[in-house]
Order: C-alpha cells, then structure tokens, then sequence
C-alpha cells in the first residue's frame, strides 16, 4: 500500500498540472491515467485538431497565391500526411507531458482506478492511499440513439482525427466547436459539407451577432448550413448513410458517405465507485461548490467531469486552484464568466463574458461598440478583411461585461479583453491604452471607441 498526500485520476490537462503543482508546492503526488498522458485534449481533441486545421489553412492560402501576387500550381494534399504530422504533434507532446512529471518527481500509475473508500484508491490490485484525491476523469462524445458512430460511416471525433477516407459528402450533427471545426476543415479540402443544428442558429452559444457572421462565412465556403433541423434517423447502407433531416415541419432524406456526431459530450464517471462513495453526480458529471470539492470531505473533481465550460484552460487552472488549496495556500475559485472560449474554423470565433442578449437579460443598460475587420490595415494587408470585433459594456459603470470575436486570429487576440475583465478594467482604461500600429488588435480598441461614440477608422 503506497500512502501519498494527493491521488489524481486522470492525466488530461486538469489532471496532470493538478498533479505538477501539487509536486511543486512539496506534495507527494501520484497520478493515475488508463490511456494516454496529456488525456484527450492532448492526443484526440484540442492540440491534434488544431494540427489538423493548421494544414487546411495553408492549403487554402495555398489556392489563394495568386493574391498575394505568388503562383502556386497543381494545389493537392494527401490526407495520410496531413494526419501522420497531427498524431506526430500529439505524441511529441504526450512524451512532453511524460518528462514534466518525471522532472517533478511525480508517481506515474497507469490502470483504471476505483475509489472504494475516502481516501483510497484501487488500481488493479494495488492500493494508494491519500487523504485528498482530485477526480480529472474528462468526457467523451455523447451518442444519440440511431445516431451511434461505427468508425467508417459514422465517426465521432476521435474517428475524424485518424480519418479512414476523404469524406465526398459529409454531413455534420452538431455546431458547436468541435462540429464546425472538423465541417471547416473537411469543407477546405474539398468535402462537400452539410452542418445540421438543432437550435436557431449555428455556434449557439455564440453571441447573435457573431454567430450570423460565421454563417454567412461558411455559406459563401461552399457549407450547407441547417439550423432549427434534426437528425432524426441514419439508414446504412453500402458505402453510404441515408440521413432523415427534420427541417421546417418537413422531413427530408439525403444520401451521405460519412456522417460527423458531435452532439455533446458526456462525464467519465463510470466505474470510480462514485454512488458507493457518495459523490453527487447530476446527469454525468460530478456535483462541486466553487473550490470543486464534492459532497465527500477530500474528494475534489475538476475539468468536463465537473461539469461546463468543458474546455482544456478550465481544467488546467482548476487543476493549479485545487492543488494549491490542498497546500494550504490562499486560493480564488475560478469564475466561468471570465474563461474564454475559442473556436478554430475559417474564420475564427472567440469570446469571452456575457453575450448582448444575456447582458441586457441580466438587466443591464448596455452601450456595444463593433468594429470590422475591413477597417484595420494589417487585416487588409494579410488579405483577412472579413470579421468583427464587439464590445459590450455596461452603460453605468462602464465594466467590459462581454467581448466578441469572429475572424483571422481572434482566438488569440482574446486574450487581452480576458486580461481586461480579471483587472475589472472600465470602458476609460481602454480608450486610454495605446494599441502598437499596424496590428490586427487596433481593431479591439476601435470597437471600444465606437461603444462610446468615439471610433476613429469607421
């Protein structure tokens, strides 16, 4: 029986910083992981997809040479070598991971893990024994009865990063982020792409505005949007699927050779030992308070498992939190309000804070400043000129209550209205800031200046 100060189930990008910062903060640490260290972010889900998309974009500002005055003939890829170097980047970086906890002297157990008691972990037929345990156990793909992925005709995500073939027509379930990333990327190599939503709009957690910009990008690629339609059925057949669409009280049928699920996704929490234990869990994920403890003294869960956002940053900072108030040290609980979220299709999405629509919900008064991409130089000059930047502030305290983005490198451009929020910077502190010329983040203080009628290039 191994005694540790801190157990972590689960090496995903909440698991293991949680572990890494235990280490550092002089804990001893195991982490337990049944796959792959650096979890699905790392192997199937953020870093390989973004591989992916990184290829698609060069391949299209490949097409597009001629105007930027360069000449590129006979444009092709070749999808094998497009997915041999993302699964080349996951692996460079797993192996990453591996080191880090090595150098941070952290135990490495691989195996499934039980928690028959507080306390007590079982891997196999060895037992840890903690007295604080963080659950980082992530999520996977949720699957809609009749809708289930077969990995040849119906993929879910992990099947659309190690493709079997170049879909010809593709039918996407789902826009969120990871549906309309892999729509934007097949879509970029030739796929002939239908996206199907069930809510009134695509991206719809978007703010209104933005998710109307991405549309109309996506029509004009060559995308068939759907919204307010569902997939009520898939019939298989030989090399192809027949899908039942139900869209404006009709429903249709369209011949498919790969359908995308990407509907959601559902917590880990199966075979921890959870209801035993006492953990409450609430429709597959596990239940916490601010500081993510659960109903069980020393029990901590973080990341998808504990619930939305479901993105890799959450976990890792709740992951550093949890670890430090394990420490004994002073912590702040993490507020999703203040977590951005990043989209990485052609063009781009990112947001963070309230949207116009929940801002005005909550019963604020709003001033909201936008301003295009069409008006910024550098946007000009790298031939980006379609996007948005908008601003939204509250018209008596003038706190920045949301910002959004669509358009060429928004998903890192955010980060600055992220810094703004967590120093609870005001509407003047903005305007006052000097933003470096020519760059594409003059666009965010211009959009600042049109909320409160001062914008200069519009």
């Amino acid at each position: 029986m191994a005694t540790y100060d801190l157990i972590v189930i689960g090496a995903g990008p909440g698991g293991y910083v949680a572990a890494i910062r235990g280490a550092q903060l002089g804990l001893k640490v195991a982490v337990i992981e049944r796959e792959h260290l650096g979890g699905i972010c790392l192997n199937w889900g953020c870093i390989p997809t973004k591989a992916l998309l990184r290829s698609a974009e060069v391949f299209h500002l490949m097409e597009r040479a001629g105007e930027f005055g360069l000449k590129a003939d006979a444009i092709s890829y070749d999808l094998k070598a497009v997915v041999k170097r993302s699964r080349g980047v996951a692996a460079q970086l797993s192996a990453g991971v591996k080191h880090l906890l090595k150098k941070n002297k952290v135990t490495v157990v691989m195996g499934e893990a039980t928690i028959p008691a507080p306390g007590k972990v079982q891997v196999g037929k060895d037992t840890l024994t903690a007295k604080n345990i963080i659950i980082a156990t992530g999520a996977r793909a949720r699957e809609l009865p009749g809708l289930e992925a077969d990995g040849d005709l119906v993929w879910t995500y992990k099947h659309a990063l190690d493709p079997v073939r170049m879909p010809k027509k593709l039918l996407v379930i789902g826009s969120g982020a990871i549906g309309i990333e892999f729509a934007s990327f097949f879509n970029t190599l030739g796929a002939d792409t239908t996206v199907v939503e069930v809510m009134d709009r695509v991206l719809p957690v978007e703010d209104a505005e933005i998710s109307a910009f991405a549309k109309k990008q996506f029509v004009k690629q060559g995308m068939k949007i759907m919204e307010k339609s569902m997939v009520k059925s898939l019939d298989r057949g030989k090399g192809k699927v027949t899908a039942h669409i139900e869209t404006g009280g009709k429903t249709m049928t369209e011949e498919f050779d790969t359908v995308i699920s990407a509907v959601g996704i559902i917590g880990n929490t199966e075979g921890l030992g959870l209801e035993s234990l006492g953990v409450k869990t609430d429709r597959t994920h596990i239940v916490t308070d601010e500081f993510c403890a659960t109903s069980v003294p020393g029990v901590y869960a973080i990341g998808d498992i504990a619930g939305a956002p479901w993105l890799a940053h959450k976990a890792s900072h709740e992951g550093v939190m949890v670890a430090e108030k394990i420490a004994g040290k002073k912590v702040h609980p993490v507020k999703p309000e203040s977590i951005a979220g990043c989209t990485y299709c052609q063009p781009q999405v990112a947001s963070v804070g309230m949207t116009e629509a929940k801002a005005i919900e909550a019963g604020h008064a709003v001033k909201v400043g936008r301003f295009p991409f069409m008006g910024n130089g550098k946007a000009i000059a790298l031939g980006e000129a379609e996007g948005l930047v908008k601003t939204v502030f509250d018209a008596k305290t003038g706190e920045l209550l949301g910002a959004h983005m669509v358009g060429a490198e928004v998903t890192e451009l955010i980060q600055g209205y992220v810094i703004g929020r967590q120093l609870e910077t005001t509407e003047e502190d903005l305007i006052h800031t000097v933003f470096p010329h020519p760059t594409l983040s003059e666009m965010m203080h211009e959009s600042v200046l049109d909320a409160y009628g001062r914008v200069i290039h519009m």
